[in-house]
C-alpha cells in the first residue's frame, strides 16, 4: 500500500469517527470541561488503604518513630487529590444537569467543605473496618490470622471500598462513589452499590459473584457467601415506559442473618428477619420471619454406570453393578 493511499484511508477513518460523534451524542465527552479522573480517584483509594491498614499497604517499614510523619504526609496528599476530584465531580454534575456552565467557585467551595467532612469521618470508618476484619476471622475457620484477612481476602477489600464509597454517596458526591464501587467489583468480583446501607461486623466469604443493590439495607453481624444476590424484582415503569427511580427496590436483612452460596433475595418489601438463615440456592421474594431457616429440599441425583469392554482403562470391576441408572439421595 502506498503512503498516499494509507494517508487517504486514515483521513477517511477520521471523517467516519467525526460523523459518528456528530450524529450520536452518546458515549462521548466533547465540548465539556469537567469530568473526574478515574486514575486519580483510584489513587486516593489506595492511599486510604494505607491509612486504614498501615504496614499492610504502601510502606512496610513503619515504626513508632515515623508513623506520625507517614500519616500526616498521606493525609495531605489525600486531601489535595480528593478535593480536586470532588470539585470536578460537582462541576460535572452541574454541567450534566440544568446548568450548562457550572459555577466553578461554588463547586470549589463545596468541594473543600465536603472533603473536610469526609476526612473527619475516616477514623470512624476505620473503627468499623476493624469490626469487619474481626467478623471475617470469627466467621471463617480457614483464616489463620487477621494479617491473612487484610492482605488476601477479597471480601474485606470489597467492604472497605464500599464503606468509603457509601460515605461519599451520602455526602452527595456524584460519579466518584460508583467509580470506586466498580473498581472494587473488578478487583474482587463483588458488586456492592454505594447506596447500600451496611451495618457493623459485615463479612462476605469468598466474595465472587455477590451482588448488593442500591437500596439494600443490611444490619449488624451479617454473613454472606459467594454468589448471593440481594436484588430487585421487575422494575416498575411510568406511563411513558420509563423506569421509576428512587423507590426501595432491594431487600432488608436484619441483624445476624446468614445467607449461603448462590441464594437470591429480591424485592424492596422483602425482609429477612433477625437471626434467620437462608440455605444455598434458595430463591426468596417474600419476607422471612425472625429466627427461621429456609432451605431447598435435598435434590435426587442419578448416577449412571458406563458400559465399557473388559480390559479397557476404566473398565468396570467384576463386583460393580450391572450398567444402568441408580437413584440416590444426598
Amino acid at each position: 500500500m502506498s503512503e498516499a493511499k494509507a494517508q487517504g484511508d486514515l483521513a477517511g477513518l477520521v471523517d467516519a469517527f467525526l460523523k459518528s460523534y456528530r450524529d450520536d451524542p452518546r458515549a462521548q465527552f466533547i465540548n465539556k470541561r469537567y469530568i473526574p479522573s478515574r486514575d486519580e480517584i483510584i489513587a486516593v483509594m489506595r492511599l486510604l488503604l494505607e491509612l486504614f491498614y498501615p504496614g499492610y499497604y504502601g510502606r512496610q517499614d513503619l515504626t513508632d518513630e515515623n508513623v506520625a510523619y507517614h500519616v500526616g504526609a498521606t493525609l495531605h496528599t489525600v486531601r489535595e487529590k480528593l478535593e480536586r476530584q470532588i470539585e470536578l465531580c460537582l462541576c460535572y454534575g452541574s454541567e450534566s444537569g440544568e446548568r450548562a456552565t457550572p459555577d466553578l467557585p461554588r463547586c470549589r467551595h463545596r468541594g473543600r467543605r465536603v472533603t473536610d467532612e469526609f476526612l473527619a469521618r475516616l477514623p470512624t470508618i476505620r473503627a468499623r473496618l476493624l469490626l469487619d476484619v474481626q467478623a471475617a476471622y470469627d466467621g471463617d475457620p480457614a483464616a489463620a490470622n487477621l494479617d491473612e484477612i487484610i492482605l488476601a481476602y477479597p471480601g474485606l477489600l470489597a467492604v472497605t471500598v464500599h464503606r468509603v464509597a457509601h460515605e461519599l454517596d451520602v455526602l452527595g458526591v456524584p460519579l466518584m462513589p460508583r467509580i470506586l464501587s466498580e473498581w472494587a467489583h473488578a478487583q474482587t468480583g463483588c458488586d456492592i452499590h454505594p447506596g447500600a446501607t451496611v451495618g457493623d461486623s459485615f463479612f462476605i466469604d469468598h466474595a465472587t459473584g455477590v451482588v448488593i443493590g442500591a437500596t439494600t439495607h443490611i444490619g449488624a453481624h451479617v454473613k454472606l457467601y459467594q454468589g448471593v444476590t440481594l436484588g430487585a424484582l421487575s422494575m416498575p415503569r411510568d406511563a411513558e415506559g420509563n423506569l421509576i427511580r428512587g423507590t426501595k427496590r432491594h431487600p432488608t436483612l436484619e441483624d445476624r442473618v446468614t445467607i449461603y452460596a448462590n441464594a437470591t433475595v429480591l424485592g424492596g418489601e422483602t425482609v429477612v428477619g433477625r437471626g434467620s438463615l437462608l440455605g444455598g440456592s434458595v430463591f426468596i421474594t417474600r419476607s422471612v420471619p425472625e429466627g427461621h431457616r429456609v432451605a431447598l429440599d435435598p435434590p435426587r441425583l442419578r448416577m449412571v454406570t458406563p458400559k465399557v469392554r473388559a480390559g479397557e482403562v476404566g473398565s468396570v470391576p467384576p463386583s460393580a453393578p450391572e450398567p444402568g441408572d441408580v437413584d440416590f439421595d444426598i
